[in-house]
């Protein structure tokens, strides 16, 4: 049975990143900044000045840095799934057909 676990992901990229992500903490492939809006888990389009803390005032652009004391990075559960690796040719002929 499967497994489950959280973990933070670039939004420009991806590339899983730590937890705990500081002011300064940058993606390990893509570079982008880490502390914005874009990784916070209080990003909502939908909201005025799209948060949903009470911020009083915009803050723009959402992918650079910024130091809004909100912020709290966005985890994602995602589905541990692992496959088994078979790298003899042989052995797997063998094993599809019961040899």
């Amino acid at each position: 049975m499967p497994g489950f676990r959280h973990v933070v992901r670039c939004s420009a990229c991806g590339q899983l990143a730590t937890e705990d992500i500081g002011f300064n903490s940058r993606c390990s492939k893509c570079g982008a900044e880490l502390h914005s809006c874009a990784q916070c888990v209080s990003f909502d389009p939908g909201s005025r000045f799209e948060c949903s803390q009470p911020v009083t005032e915009r803050v723009s652009p959402k992918n650079t840095r910024n130091g809004c004391t909100f912020f709290s990075a966005r985890t994602t559960v995602e589905r541990e799934t692992t496959t088994p690796r078979n790298n003899d040719a042989r052995k797997a002929f063998d094993d599809l057909f019961n040899f």
